[in-house]
């Protein structure tokens, strides 16, 4: 199994949503489909803008946790600190 993934996307009505995966692109794929989520599946499409490699599903669902409760400008801050670095995507390292 691949490694375990933490990422936002950002709906088109402009909320952000965080999950967990071992494949971002099948899981956007899946996002885009309006199969992957209750949440996003009237707000497509979804934009990924921020993805960080976890060690393992446990830790994983541990950041997810605490990456919802934050507020949406930590989440914004968050998103903004880590711009160009996206492990998840293409190879780089965090956010988009």
């Amino acid at each position: 199994m691949g490694a375990w993934h933490v990422y936002i996307v950002r709906c088109r009505d402009g909320t952000l949503y965080t999950g967990i995966t071992t494949d971002i692109p099948r899981r956007m794929r899946a996002h885009d489909s309006g199969a992957a989520s209750r949440y996003t599946r009237p707000r497509r499409p979804v934009r990924l803008v921020y993805c960080e490699r976890s060690r393992g599903r446990a830790a994983a669902q541990k950041r997810e946790a605490r990456i919802k409760r934050l507020g949406r400008e930590e989440k914004l801050l968050l998103i903004g600190t880590s711009r160009g670095r996206l492990p998840c995507a293409g190879g780089r390292d965090r956010g988009v």
